[in-house]
């Protein structure tokens, strides 16, 4: 006799006969995979939310970050360019500061502004590295004893240094723009930092450009670069273009620098007077201009490599001069292409390099 034994299912119960009922009333077949789908589907809801939270956040904390990081830089550009806007103010430096290796002469070159020339010797001679400033008077009428015997009092009552520098003028019978660069006998130093009576220089920053100096003394090293481009060729000869500050800052580069602020090594002065062409020279005089852009050609064409620009702040205390007048763009493209064909060549170098106080510079 056999015995059937039945087993009997209980049947869903709760949630999962809900699900049953549900699928019964819609046609379709209950699943225990379609129940945990559904169940999930509501917690992926939420954690799509709250991740789209918090990326919004973490976006407006960015933008935060940026916006403040902008109005920080806005606020150290606007602050490093009030003292020039402000204009120069003389500092008063350490007397126990100057420049190693010895010292180095300023050249000064003068016309018609005695009061930028008092101004400017006071300056010069309280910074430590300075060892004799020879002022070059190149007005056709000398300047009168009395005001002499007063700047070379000067020179020496605000001298900082215990060794007073030399303090000299030199006047020349002849209205010649080459005398700017006339040997000086008696020189202390092999430096000479050339500069216009209207140009100041801060103590500190005429020390870097010093020191940057001696590390390469053949070369030309300042604060105000100029460059060239060629501009087309016709006919075989090229013709070159004479860029002023903007086009250096426009295009990152440059190609020499004009004395009115800086240093190079005191044989230049003997080469610029007596192995320099004639012809060179004999076109300074004519044209009263551009004896600067020759003296650069002259650094070049010695040592077939680019001047130093050096950054720092320059200060004009004077009334503007020849380089505000009509014409001088053109003046100096003609200059330019004039002293390259007496020449014979185009000795400049284009370079991007530029010495800066790596203790001042917050950005590299």
């Amino acid at each position: 006799m056999s015995t059937i034994i039945g087993i009997r299912d209980a049947g869903p119960t709760g949630a999962v006969a809900a699900a049953i009922a549900a699928a019964d009333m819609n046609g379709g077949i209950y699943s225990p995979a379609k129940e945990k789908a559904t169940a999930r589907g509501v917690y992926t809801g939420r954690s799509q939310l709250i991740r789209r939270l918090r990326s919004l956040v973490c976006a407006a904390t960015k933008l935060k970050l940026v916006v403040c990081v902008v109005i920080f830089s806005v606020v150290v550009l606007v602050t490093s360019r009030l003292s020039s806007v402000m204009g120069w103010v003389p500092l008063h430096p350490n007397p126990t500061t100057s420049s190693r290796g010895g010292g180095y002469t300023v050249l000064m070159n003068t016309w018609k502004r005695s009061s930028a020339l008092k101004q400017s010797i006071g300056h010069y001679v309280s910074c430590g590295g300075v060892e004799a400033i020879h002022v070059v008077w190149t007005d056709s009428e000398p300047p009168s004893e009395s005001m002499k015997s007063r700047l070379e009092k000067m020179a020496f009552s605000k001298s900082l240094a215990a060794k007073k520098p030399n303090f000299k003028f030199s006047m020349s019978q002849d209205d010649d723009l080459n005398n700017r660069f006339k040997p000086i006998q008696d020189l202390r130093s092999d430096a000479i930092f050339s500069v216009d009576d209207d140009v100041i220089v801060p103590c500190s920053t005429l020390d870097l450009a010093f020191t940057v100096w001696q590390s390469a003394p053949n070369t030309m090293v300042g604060f105000v670069p100029r460059m060239h481009w060629l501009d087309k060729e016709k006919s075989g000869v090229e013709k070159y273009t004479y860029g002023g500050w903007w086009s250096v800052w426009w295009m990152g580069t440059y190609s020499l620098l004009l004395p009115k602020a800086a240093f190079f090594h005191r044989n230049y002065l003997n080469l610029y007077t007596n192995n320099m062409p004639s012809s060179v020279r004999d076109y300074v005089t004519r044209e009263r201009n551009c004896e600067d852009i020759a003296m650069s050609l002259l650094v070049a064409n010695a040592t077939g490599a680019p001047p130093i620009w050096v950054k720092g702040k320059t200060y004009e205390i004077g009334s503007s001069g020849m380089s505000s007048m009509k014409r001088h763009s053109k003046r100096r493209n003609k200059c330019l292409n004039d002293f390259i064909s007496l020449f014979g060549r185009m000795p400049l170098v284009p370079t991007n390099v530029k010495a800066v106080d790596a203790r001042l510079e917050w950005f590299w």
